[in-house]
């Protein structure tokens, strides 16, 4: 059974051609990879196993380990990234001619099921928990940052100077900014808490994050859950 935390199937997605045999058994390995990272995470604690432990537990070579990711902390980084990439999937089935933070919050609305944000959830506490993972977490939130500006340069094409860096840079930026607030503020309520209501409760606040922005911050016209306790 896929694990309900890896990126959709390519062949779900209306005209595209269905994954080779050669992609599908690339993709389980990389999911074996960070399944065992999660596992010896959980087992051992940050920074009590190397890369060659991680291997071992997936049934790989080191060799083959690196060939998907250079580091441990890319590995764990990489937990999170199917609900980064799902999200992302989401903001680019959005119509084009809709405001980006729009966007960004109706993407996190699709994401119904609050279990779809658990890995992210995981790792934020981890990382909160132990110095070790800071790198985990600059890992999984660069590789956010990367996806948000590549679509953000997409969608703005055309307009704001076309090729205004600074602004798309700037709202990239913003969007990674109020996602780690978001996270920031859920962790500070609920701790390590990953039951079902306290995922429910960080995914509304990350919808709340991008409404406060796309608001300008501006409370007063923004009356949201998210401020009471």
């Amino acid at each position: 059974m896929p694990s309900p935390f890896s990126p959709p199937d390519a062949s779900q997605d209306a005209g595209s051609a269905a994954p080779s045999r050669r992609e599908l058994n690339k993709a389980a390995t990389r999911q074996a990879i960070t399944d065992a990272a999660l596992e010896l995470l959980r087992g051992k604690g940050p920074g009590n196993f190397t890369a060659e432990d991680i291997a071992d537990a997936a049934g790989i070579s080191r060799r083959t380990f690196f060939n998907y990711f250079s580091s441990t902390d890319a590995a764990l980084a990489s937990i999170v990234h199917g609900f980064l990439d799902n999200a992302i999937q989401q903001l680019r089935l959005r119509p084009s001619d809709e405001p980006m933070l729009e966007s960004a919050q109706a993407a996190l609305v699709a994401l119904a099921d609050p279990k779809a944000i658990a890995p992210l959830a995981e790792l934020f506490t981890l990382t909160q928990q132990s110095p070790l993972m800071s790198h985990t977490e600059l890992e999984a939130w660069d590789h956010c940052r990367a996806q948000v500006f590549t679509v953000a340069r997409e969608r703005l094409a055309g307009t704001h100077g076309g090729q205004d860096e600074l602004y798309i840079h700037a709202l990239a930026g913003s969007i990674i900014s109020c996602g780690k607030a978001a996270m920031e503020v859920w962790f500070n309520r609920r701790g390590p808490d990953l039951s079902p209501a306290s995922l429910a409760e960080l995914r509304q606040l990350l919808i709340d994050a991008m409404a406060l922005l796309g608001a300008g911050f501006n409370t007063t016209a923004f009356p949201s859950a998210s401020r009471s306790s």
